[in-house]
């Protein structure tokens, strides 16, 4: 047996615009004559999620952004310190706090990302989540750049191609761990 969804159709109304009551007991069960509303079935909608990917509580969005960055600093600091000759002190301080600079900003860019994707009503396509990787690292750039010439008193250019260096590392990165991480949140709640 389907389930089926039932959606009340007022046929007519009041001359200010609201349906008119029949009688109270009728208004009070939700009911009313018949020539003034048909009952419509429409089949529920079935959805890969029964919550939109859009619906994260605050404490699962900072478990994501923890999560990307914890991952992403035991990656990226060993490898800059060896492609750059700095030390892994330095690189590891580097990283970290642009890893703070990019929790905050990840669950900012994320959360209007979500806000325009209930509003537009697009799917996460691959191009979709290609222009997300591209606009979350674009945004980081501007943030950084600043401070990754400052630390390591190097010139705002330089600092520069270092950081096309961390974004060369984060795009893939920042799209399979995404990737990875609502396949695996969409598992987890279908099995619930």
């Amino acid at each position: 047996m389907e389930n089926r969804i039932v959606i009340p159709v007022v046929v007519g109304s009041s001359p200010i615009g609201h349906p008119k009551p029949s009688s109270p007991v009728s208004r009070a069960a939700g009911t009313a004559p018949s020539d003034r509303i048909h009952a419509v079935t429409t089949p529920p909608q079935r959805t890969a999620f029964p919550m939109r990917i859009h619906d994260r509580p605050l404490s699962e969005r900072v478990f994501h952004a923890l999560a990307f960055e914890i991952l992403a600093i035991g990656i990226s600091a060993p490898l800059a310190a060896w492609i750059t000759g700095h030390g892994i002190f330095d690189m590891g301080v580097l990283t970290a706090v642009i890893a703070t600079i990019a929790v905050a900003w990840n669950m900012l860019y994320n959360w209007l990302f979500d806000r325009l994707q209930a509003r537009v009503g697009f799917d996460r396509t691959l191009g979709v989540r290609m222009a997300h990787a591209f606009g979350f690292e674009g945004g980081l750039i501007l943030i950084a750049i600043p401070f990754v010439a400052w630390w390591l008193d190097i010139s705002v250019w330089r600092a520069l191609l270092l950081d096309i260096g961390f974004v060369l590392f984060y795009l893939p990165y920042g799209f399979l761990f995404n990737l990875g991480y609502d396949k695996i949140r969409q598992n987890l709640i279908t099995a619930d």
